[in-house]
């Protein structure tokens, strides 16, 4: 028999935030941000949508067919002004899962399974030592985390990238990942629903419903059937999304949880189309965010807040009545820990496929500013996966005809400015540079000093080569092995806490610990023929009778440990 230590981890977490919450009182911003609740933790779910910029019915889309989303955000908040914090998915999901920028931890290069001529991969990256996943915090405190499907964090070095996740992570991640397959129905759950159906790669066939002579054509793109095509296909996958949105609303009310759970609706980066996705501009990095939260939020209520992707996971954190670790760079915009709004987001692009770049941004309510450390180059790189697309591909030819016009031709020009600036209320299609304007010189400087010390306070390790950052991971290009776990014993006819690999027989009930050398590991363990693995959070608890114990860890980016198994008798007293 085993006795579980959930109900001591709610404990616990409840003491830690007594002890956030008193212990900073005299501080009067404190005081104000953070309320004592007694309520019970919601459960939370995620509906994430890719490649899709706020084309949305909410937002003023009057093409958008999203009726479900629509009144998503009229019985709850929709924010307008979040952003990713790259315009393409690994990057942003990578710092969005952890609350800490891609830039920081070694995952700003998409992908880091990518392999090729002088390219230092396929690796994992390997982030700090005391980064985890949000959800490992949840799962530490009471809840059951669900992801069904896609990760896509870049901390493994094998399997489907997309697919791919350190174990501890998740209760469940795969295609059949649920919040209905909790053991406990009265367990709290944070459940994630990706849907793909936006993806860039499915707007590249031809639209079926959308007319797309009704298409609206950003005036960096040329009038061209090629372009409508692609948009209008766009629009017909927003309608099959908002379709999948409605029936998992739906579900979330007949199975009874919809009181109780705060959905968040939100996408991965901008638009899945050029010179929106992998790109700095609003196109690429502005998502629509709409969260309900049944008798807690007003309904239809409208906030302008700077919101960042990274802020997601603190946020959650904070609506779970779980502490935020101090090390995490997003700020929660909601619940107990709620922190004052931003004035500023930051973005950045690196390595797509096998073209290296390296560009970074800042931006407010009023500008952006964004910093090209590659002058030299064109706009438009080599990426062979964006380049099948037809549109993509009428506007090379376009370009090599010379056909474009106007600022058709800025994104296809031979080299970039080192710095741009936009007025986002004036030019909310950023195509006038104002850098080089005298009446603007002041905001440029600030705004490049802003992004400057940014830089530096986060640490970019974009300062560094990804060959030289690789080499600090994986020393010798070798991907190190987490150590294998071990177990102490505690209790019954032996009081002192001894290393054990093998079990035992031990008399009275009996403590086991289980600790693993490597730094920074998370621990996993199974009991019996269970096949589902916990994360451990403390010492196990054994009962009278037998109990076999499996345990394994990993460090993100070491590959796991062998799995170390162990029986144990205990002898009633």
């Amino acid at each position: 028999m085993i006795l579980h230590h959930l109900s001591l981890n709610k404990i616990v977490s409840g003491f830690f935030l007594f002890i956030i919450l008193f212990s900073g009182c005299d501080d009067p911003e404190i005081r104000t941000q953070i309320q004592i609740t007694d309520s019970e933790p919601p459960n939370i779910l995620w509906i994430s949508a890719e490649d899709l910029g706020p084309r949305l019915g909410c937002y003023g889309d009057t093409l958008a067919e999203t009726p479900h989303i629509d009144q998503l955000a009229a019985e709850g908040l929709r924010y307008t002004n979040v952003f990713t914090t790259a315009p393409v998915c690994a990057a942003n999901r990578s710092a969005m899962i952890t609350g800490m920028y891609q830039t920081s931890i070694g995952t700003q290069h998409m992908r880091t399974t990518q392999s090729g001529e002088g390219l230092p991969g396929p690796y994992a990256a390997v982030p700090p030592h005391y980064v985890r996943a949000f959800t490992e915090y949840l799962r530490a405190n009471g809840y059951y985390c669900t992801n069904n499907a896609k990760t896509d964090y870049q901390m493994v070095a094998s399997g489907q990238p997309w697919k791919a996740f350190p174990f501890t992570m998740w209760d469940e991640s795969s295609n059949q990942a649920h919040y209905k397959n909790r053991p406990d129905k009265d367990q709290p759950f944070f459940a994630v629903f990706n849907i793909e159906d936006t993806h860039e790669s499915r707007n590249w066939k031809k639209p079926r419903k959308t007319n797309p002579q009704h298409v609206p054509i950003p005036p960096y793109y040329p009038d061209i059937p090629e372009v409508r095509s692609n948009i209008a296909r766009l629009y017909d996958n927003i309608a099959i999304m908002d379709s999948l949105v409605g029936a998992m609303l739906a579900e979330l009310e007949e199975q009874g949880e919809a009181d109780n759970t705060v959905v968040f609706f939100w996408t991965d980066h901008g638009d899945g189309l050029p010179r929106a996705k992998r790109w700095l501009y609003d196109s690429g990095t502005q998502i629509p965010l709409v969260i309900r939260w049944p008798d807690k939020l007003a309904a239809g209520t409208v906030n302008d807040d700077l919101i960042s992707s990274i802020d997601f996971g603190p946020t959650v954190l904070s609506l779970a009545q779980v502490p935020i670790p101090l090390h995490m760079q997003g700020r929660a915009f909601m619940g107990s820990q709620k922190k004052k709004a931003r004035k500023f987001v930051y973005g950045a692009r690196d390595r797509y496929d096998q073209s290296y770049d390296m560009v970074r941004s800042v931006r407010d309510k009023n500008f952006l500013y964004i910093q090209n450390f590659y002058p030299q180059l064109p706009y438009v790189l080599w990426v062979p996966y964006r380049n099948e697309m037809s549109m993509m591909q009428a506007l090379l030819r376009l370009s090599a005809e010379d056909k474009l016009q106007g600022v058709q031709k800025l994104w296809f020009a031979d080299q970039r400015p080192p710095e741009e600036l936009y007025d986002v209320n004036r030019d909310p299609h950023q195509i006038n540079n104002l850098a080089a304007d005298a009446k603007y010189q002041k905001v440029l400087s600030a705004m490049r000093e802003n992004l400057n010390n940014w830089r530096s306070e986060t640490g970019d390790m974009g300062d560094i080569t990804e060959s030289e950052m690789v080499r600090r991971m994986w020393p010798g290009g070798i991907q190190p092995q987490t150590a294998a776990p071990r177990f102490l014993v505690n209790g019954g006819d032996k009081r002192n806490l001894t290393l054990n690999e093998e079990g035992g027989t031990f008399k009275g009930p009996a403590q086991v610990t289980i600790y693993c050398p490597s730094q920074g590991a998370s621990i996993g363990y199974r009991i019996n023929d269970d096949e589902h693995w916990q994360l451990y959070t403390g010492p196990i608890r054994l009962a009278s009778g037998s109990t076999t114990l499996h345990v394994k860890a990993i460090r993100y980016g070491y590959k796991e440990s062998e799995v170390t198994s162990a029986l144990f008798n205990i002898l009633a007293n």
